[in-house]
Parts: structure tokens; C-alpha cells; sequence
């Protein structure tokens, strides 16, 4: 089962080339999520909707987006064609990564017109007649999120997405650019980490590595939102501490040589569709230059790693993540463990 990602900035031409492209690929179906974001107001109060300036902004709005392309995929299988701007890395990470953990590949195309191509085609954009101060609102719209587009291309979006320059193409020349590059594999499949979804709670060992200047060292997903720590599931049978030295030998290539020690157990409460578990963190101590330069990262798992201070972990982890680190730093500190939960000492 395969997903065609036709990612690009508002007025690209997405889903005028999104139905073109499923008249040359076969056995392919057009999903588009903006029915999700027209679902929302009938689903979520006002007061909520009204906190966000977008509907991706929305958890709800991306986990439907994933629950529905795996739903039509498994009800007709072939190929699943997305016209949809993603220009939030975080938001690719966690889409891209759930449908990846659904066994359900994704082909990321960029539509990367000029942009003074891309500025006439949003001035000339039909707008629905029945659609209050429609054209003032959609135009707008679109010309506001050029740059947060300008910024996504300088940032990540290039060297994810297989770039399609339709400045001089037309939708069905686009399509057909696109069926090419998804029949030759030059438009390749996303190189990202297939992890199962839980199905129950789950027991995570992470191990904390400091530096000489005691920063430690946070790793980067691919397949999920946010900076992590090094480490990952314990597996059936095996002894959480050495899952942990595993996880960081396969990740960064270090090779712990003495059993880590426990700084810190947390419960993780369960939050639907999430199952919570316990999450262990483990002292992994310090690395030296040489063996910091030797470390290593796999591709389809860590894109970026690098040593942060405490203050600089706070801006990069998830509040749950970030309070599991200062509670392990203070344990490091008083040589003593601390049980958490969620996030918080108990007893």
C-alpha cells in the first residue's frame, strides 16, 4: 500500500494535478484532507477551533488525516494520491511515521513553482461565489503562508520531497512528471522507520550520554515529533538496561562497555490513542571527544543529534520529555532515583 504525498504551498496546483495524477496511475484514489478540516466545526466546539490558527494545528485534524488514508487503503488498497502543503516538519514526521508504522509506504512530491508563478496563480484562484468575503479571506490566506513556505524549502522540505518545478507545466504535465518519477523510483520511497503501533502499555528504556561540557545528548526521529533521547521499547525477555545500551549502539553506534544506571522510572499515563507504559531513563556518563565524533545515524530512524544544556533541552523536547530529563539530571545530581509520575515525584 503506497501514499503519493503532492506536497507544495497554497495555489501550487496540488489538486488539480492530484486528479489528473489518478488517471495515470493505476488502481490509485484521490484522498484530500481538506474534507477532514471541513468535518472539524461539526465535530469540536467553537471555542476550541478558535484556538488554533490552523486546522493541522489540530491533533484530531492529523490523526484523522492517518486513520482515514490507512482506512481507504485497507477498504481498496493500490495507491492512495494526498494532495495536502505540509510545512511543518513535525507534522510530516508524525504522518509520515504513523502510516509508516501501518506498513504503508509514502512517495513525497513537491509541486515548486516559482514564485512569481506562484503569486499570479493565487491572485487569479477561483474562490466559492457563496463564500463571505471568500476572495479577500482565501487569498489572503495563501499569500501569508508564502513564507512559512520560504522557510520550510531553506529548512527540510528540498532534501525530504522530490521536487516537480511546474512553473511551466500544466496539471496534466505535472501529473504526468509525477507518474514517471513514482514509476522509475525517482520520486523514492520515504526513508523512514517502520515502528509497530502499541497495542498495550509499553516499557521504554532511555539512556542519557553527556559530553565534556556535561550536555546531553538528544537525538532527532524521523517517524515521530520532537527530540528524544536516545533508547527505545524494551523488548519481550530482555532486561531493560541492556535494551537501553542496545537502542544506543544501533542508533548512534556507541558501544556502552558497563551496565547505566537508573536514574529515573516514570509512569506514562495513558492518553487515547496513546497507551502509556513505563519509561526508564539510565545514566549512560560521559563520552569523550573521540568517542563523540564517532558517533553515528542510521538514516531511516535519526536525522540530527546534538549536545544541549538543560535550557536548550527545554525548547527542543515535549513538556512530558523535558520534565523526565530535569528529574533525571537532579537524580544524576543527589546519586539517588527518583519515581515519577507522569512526569511529576511521587512519594
Amino acid at each position: 500500500m503506497t501514499v503519493v504525498w503532492i506536497n507544495g504551498a497554497f495555489g501550487a496546483g496540488k489538486t488539480t494535478t492530484a486528479r489528473e495524477l489518478i488517471e495515470l496511475i493505476p488502481n490509485s484514489t484521490l484522498f484530500d484532507p481538506e474534507v477532514i478540516g471541513g468535518a472539524l466545526p461539526h465535530l469540536l466546539p467553537p471555542k476550541r477551533l478558535a484556538e488554533v490558527g490552523d486546522f493541522q494545528d489540530l491533533p484530531i485534524w492529523r490523526r484523522l488525516v492517518i486513520d482515514t488514508a490507512a482506512a481507504m487503503l485497507a477498504e481498496l488498497g493500490g495507491v492512495l494520491v494526498i494532495p495536502m502543503t505540509l510545512l511543518r516538519q513535525e507534522y510530516r514526521d508524525e504522518i509520515f511515521g504513523a502510516l509508516a508504522a501501518r506498513r504503508v509506504s509514502v512517495r513525497h512530491v513537491l509541486l515548486a513553482p516559482a514564485e512569481t508563478i506562484l503569486r499570479e496563480r493565487i491572485a487569479h484562484r477561483e474562490v466559492p461565489p457563496d463564500l463571505p468575503d471568500g476572495e479577500i479571506r482565501i487569498r489572503q490566506w495563501s499569500y501569508d503562508h508564502i513564507e512559512p513556505y520560504r522557510a520550510a524549502l531553506a529548512s527540510w522540505l528540498t532534501a525530504d520531497a522530490h521536487l516537480v518545478d511546474t512553473s511551466a507545466l500544466s496539471p496534466y504535465e505535472a501529473a504526468a512528471r509525477i507518474a514517471e518519477a513514482v514509476r522509475t523510483d525517482a520520486a523514492p520511497v520515504c526513508d523512514i522507520v517502520q515502528t509497530p503501533e502499541p497495542t498495550a502499555e509499553t516499557l521504554a528504556a532511555g539512556v542519557l550520554l553527556f559530553d565534556a561540557q556535561d550536555r546531553v545528548l538528544l537525538v532527532d526521529p524521523t517517524y515521530k515529533a520532537g527530540w528524544e533521547f536516545p533508547g527505545g521499547v524494551v523488548e519481550p525477555g530482555e532486561a531493560p538496561a541492556r535494551a537501553g545500551m542496545r537502542e544506543v549502539a544501533e542508533e548512534t553506534g556507541i558501544v556502552l562497555e558497563e551496565v547505566p544506571r537508573l536514574l529515573v522510572v516514570d509512569w506514562e499515563p495513558p492518553a487515547p490513542p496513546r497507551y502509556g507504559g513505563l519509561r526508564l531513563l539510565f545514566d549512560g556518563g560521559l563520552l569523550d571527544d573521540a568517542a563523540a565524533g564517532r558517533l553515528l545515524l542510521p538514516g531511516p530512524e535519526l536525522r540530527g543529534w546534538r549536545f544541549v544544556t538543560e535550557s536548550e533541552a527545554a525548547e527542543l523536547l515535549p513538556p512530558v520529555r523535558y520534565e523526565r530529563l530535569r528529574w533525571a539530571l537532579r537524580a544524576r545530581e543527589r546519586g539517588a532515583a527518583i519515581y515519577l509520575e507522569a512526569g511529576v515525584p511521587v512519594g
